[in-house]
């Protein structure tokens, strides 16, 4: 049976194993969620084109397909941009479809006409304007490249004049979704690495997102286990090895303070590590460097003394065969990294500090609770303090580290995990970036508790200022009324200031599975001892 433009496209979608669309449609674009409609593909209106590609493509991160999502032409387009670039930096899998005039209106029209293309080439790995007669070629080399080692966007140009159109019909297509085999290796081939291991006294494992792309999270902790290695991970990998595991030491946020374990080491194993993950700064240890990634490194910035490229979960199960047991240093290294970090987290207050609320929602909130947080000066808090337990319950925009995040975050956990609790943290700038998607939260019965450090400003911006001697000017946000915003948007809303109030506050939000805001009154005194504690600035 033949089939139009736009029907071949949601039947890929929904085969590929993304069962909805997200973002803000133009009128180029309806014929595309009408056809999804009719597959059974779920269209979801975001209120911002930002939040849909963030969304979409935190879909993209925990499921591993790629999320979709739409604009309308022109400032629909630009409005998606942030989106796009936190899939591009953040290693998500995302197809993100714009609006286009029919071919002969775009060669004489100004209005509403972009360079789509040429806007969104630094931040896709492949942009395509789409064509009828080779519809079912372009989806498959789509789904290929964003999900191809280290994932990220691609970009379709939806020009009206081809969604209609007949797709072209092609003998021996490949399959849709690839069907990758990874031989495995051969022990031979990894003697180098094994014997850098052997000569180790002190190994330490230092873990990232490619850890996530090979499923290798229980090969890793195996492989810690045996060598009695502590594990740093990246804050993209918290749960790749659960945060109560006695070698679990904490994040790798590039600050001084970790330098004292890692110095520790006489060898350094990154698994998966991806340097986006990393600070924009030069590598500061001397200790050698083993390297176990899926792909090359090609930015140069990890010193390896030797690098091993190939599946990680099938090359981290034959090292633990073919290395000897370790003497389980790791132990002691990492608790006391551990206390080390939090005694520096831990700075006195007049209320309720921004940490212990942290602690606080961790103690109530169950254990298998998905949580999101955005960019701003409690992300360094949240990141040590909150605690999860298996790969993917903690997201974060951390290579493009973009405000706004929580709350589109929050709702794909929701749409993946529909029966896990679901807590975005998120300063209050963080939250106006994104408010109006309360009411999506709402609208498409997508419950999420959202927790706001409420300190009246631009929290991370004012730390900043204040290190460097300048007075707070220009971050300053005014008093919120939580409450009645978030009833304004068909929600539950409250403010709390004092350790009660939000045990009382999470704990109903918990109970009532409604979107509920809570506005957390803090006392941000902290942030710059935490700040020059931890991380040079």
């Amino acid at each position: 049976m033949a089939t139009t433009t736009v029907e071949e496209m949601a039947a890929s979608f929904q085969e590929m194993g993304t069962p909805f669309i997200v973002g803000h449609p133009g009128g180029e674009s309806v014929e595309l969620i009408d056809a999804a409609k009719a597959q059974g593909v779920r269209f979801i209106l975001m209120k911002q084109e930002v939040a849909g590609a963030m969304l979409a493509s935190t879909w993209g991160e925990i499921s591993g397909s790629p999320g979709v999502c739409l604009s309308t032409r022109g400032p629909g387009a630009t409005n998606m941009v942030n989106g796009i670039a936190h899939a591009y930096l953040d290693r998500a899998p995302l197809i993100a479809i714009t609006d286009r005039y029919s071919s002969r209106e775009h060669a004489i029209g100004i209005r509403q006409r972009l360079d789509h293309q040429a806007i969104m080439q630094p931040i896709v790995k492949w942009s395509t304007t789409i064509d009828a007669s080779v519809i079912k070629q372009q989806m498959r080399r789509a789904v290929r490249i964003a999900t191809a080692h280290a994932p990220g966007p691609v970009h379709f140009d939806l020009p009206q004049s081809e969604t209609k159109k007949k797709a072209g019909s092609v003998q021996n297509l490949p399959n849709l979704v690839p069907n990758y085999n990874h031989p495995e290796p051969s022990p031979l081939g990894l003697e180098k690495a094994a014997a850098m291991i052997r000569a180790a006294d002190k190994p330490i494992l230092l873990v990232g997102l490619g850890t996530f792309w090979d499923n290798a999270s229980s090969s890793m902790v195996s492989l810690a286990e045996h060598l009695g290695a502590p594990v740093l991970t990246t804050s993209k990998c918290k749960g790749a090895i659960i945060e109560d595991h006695p070698l679990r030491a904490g994040c790798i946020i590039g600050g001084l303070i970790e330098r004292n374990l890692v110095s520790k080491s006489d060898l350094i194993v990154t698994i998966g590590l991806d340097a986006v993950e990393l600070q924009p700064k030069g590598w500061p240890y001397l200790t050698k460097v083993l390297s176990i990634a899926s792909h090359p490194s090609l930015d140069g910035l990890v010193a390896c003394n030797e690098e091993v490229i190939g599946n990680l979960d099938s090359i981290l199960k034959i090292l633990r065969t073919i290395v000897p047991k370790g003497n389980d240093w790791g132990y002691d290294a990492a608790k006391d990294f551990r206390a080390s970090v939090h005694k520096a987290l831990d700075t006195p207050s007049t209320g309720l500090s921004p940490q212990h609320a942290v602690e606080i929602a961790r103690t109530i909130l169950p254990r298998d609770t998905i949580a999101t947080c955005d960019a701003g000066a409690s992300r360094l808090l949240v990141v040590q303090k909150w605690q999860c337990f298996a790969p993917r319950d903690f997201l974060t925009s951390n290579g493009l580290g973009s405000m706004g995040f929580a709350v589109p975050g929050a709702l794909a956990a929701r749409l993946a995990y529909p029966e896990k609790p679901v807590i975005a943290f998120t300063g209050d700038g963080g939250l106006l970036m994104a408010v109006a998607d309360i009411q999506t939260s709402v609208r498409e019965k997508l419950p999420i508790i959202i927790l706001v450090f409420d300190d009246g400003e631009i929290g991370l911006i004012r730390t900043k200022q204040s290190i460097k001697g300048i007075n707070p000017y220009g971050v300053h946000l005014g008093g919120i009324d939580w409450e009645h915003l978030a009833r304004g948007f068909g929600a539950n809303g409250t403010s709390v200031d004092n350790e009660a109030a939000l045990f009382a506050a999470l704990k109903y939000a918990l109970e009532s599975k409604e979107t509920t805001v809570i506005g957390v009154k803090i006392d941000a005194s902290g942030y710059i001892d935490q700040f020059n504690a931890l991380r040079e600035l």
